[in-house]
């Protein structure tokens, strides 16, 4: 829920008109005052704004307020100079996240432009003196509870706040995208840069080799993926290798308890589409990932093809769904006396064996050995 204290809570709604005489006023605003006259004078240019910016959301900020409205405009011959303009805004602090709203204040906008159509809601002073009330039943429910239900015959006005994705995480050179459902994906749906990277998001190849491969800028690559991951089109997993170590994380306990996530599971990381593996083999794998065990190791003491498990589809199904993390290898450099060598500078304790890889361009075989081979190089496991 959300209350009037909450940040981005509406703090007034504000209902605009141009008058023929007068020119752009303010009508009404719940709670009153709360918009000055001289603020509303400096910003009436975009209340009530030219032609080229009416019908469309406009936001600004202006003496400690954001103002977020939808300028309409109704033209009829009925009208004094044949139209009528007026604008629906809600006002804000000026820090507030406010994208939420915008839908939500052109909806309401749009309700009252078919009811002066239907009605002549606005330009008939009896019916239009119902609108402060109307306007404070919005902001009182939208910032209780993010939805209201305003009935007027024979039209009901629905309005609801749609929640934003939290930002998404950083992109990282080493991260492996993953697609969340391949059926839905289509590539006339993006951007032409995000069109050129999707073939190459196949769950093997990270990002810095899904930029040669797709010849854009690593940057770009990243942006894009940013873009995805907020839209819940891909989920970033760590790179897949056998030297990898895995551990069980306290959600295990929910592939434990869900019978439909168990279903799920044993369909996904079977390794025939008629055979599936046992739930306890499964459960007895994840449950043997744990620190100072690689997977290699795992594998080897279970042989997971005679489990009928698939290895790799049992470790990205268990990222997916958090029953198990990666657990990562930080080396140390731990010689004050020596200056390090360039590559040594990168083991700072800060970059995983991941990004120390993509960094230098080699294989994770190689740095292993480098790592191994030098007595000043610590290594943490996390």
């Amino acid at each position: 829920m959300v209350d009037s204290n909450s940040k981005d809570a509406i703090r007034a709604v504000l209902f605009s008109e141009f008058h023929p005489q007068a020119g752009p006023k303010i009508t009404y605003q719940v709670p009153e005052n709360y918009v000055t006259k001289e603020t509303f004078d400096a910003i009436s240019a975009y209340i009530i704004p030219k032609p080229q910016l009416q019908h469309c959301t406009i936001s600004l900020n202006m003496s400690g307020c954001k103002i977020v409205g939808f300028p309409c405009k109704i033209e009829h011959q009925r009208y004094t100079r044949n139209a009528l303009q007026f604008n629906l805004c809600f006002v804000f602090d000026t820090w507030a996240r406010t994208a939420q709203y915008e839908l939500t204040v052109q909806k309401f906008a749009e309700y009252l432009v078919t009811l002066e159509k239907e009605k002549s809601f606005i330009s008939e002073p009896e019916t239009c003196s119902q609108l402060p009330s109307i306007m404070e039943k919005v902001m009182t429910d939208i910032n209780l509870k993010k939805s209201c239900t305003v009935k007027m015959e024979p039209w009901t006005l629905y309005l609801k706040v749609v929640r934003l994705a939290p930002d998404p995480p950083p992109v990282e050179d080493y991260d492996v995208p993953v697609l969340t459902d391949d059926s839905t994906m289509r590539l006339d749906q993006w951007d032409l840069t995000t069109q050129q990277v999707l073939p190459y998001i196949d769950g093997v190849n990270h990002v810095m080799k899904i930029g040669a491969l797709s010849d854009v800028a690593l940057e770009l690559v990243k942006a894009c993926l940013k873009n995805l991951l907020y839209y819940q089109a891909v989920r970033l997993q760590p790179f897949f290798l056998y030297s990898n170590i895995y551990a069980v994380t306290p959600q295990f306990k929910n592939l434990l308890e869900n019978l439909q996530m168990q279903s799920e599971c044993l369909a996904v990381v079977s390794r025939s589409e008629r055979f599936f593996p046992s739930f306890r083999d499964v459960v007895l794998f994840y449950s043997s990932l744990t620190y100072g065990a690689t997977l290699k190791d795992v594998c080897v003491r279970l042989s997971p093809h005679n489990l009928k498990i698939d290895e790799r589809a049992l470790i990205q199904f268990g990222l997916t769904k958090g029953i198990i993390r990666r657990v990562n290898k930080y080396p140390i450099y731990d010689n004050g006396s020596k200056s390090p060598d360039p590559v040594q500078r990168l083991f700072d304790g800060s970059n995983s064996l991941d990004a120390i890889c993509c960094k230098l361009g080699k294989s994770s075989q190689d740095m292993e050995e480098k790592i191994e081979g030098d007595p000043d190089v610590v290594v943490v496991w996390k």
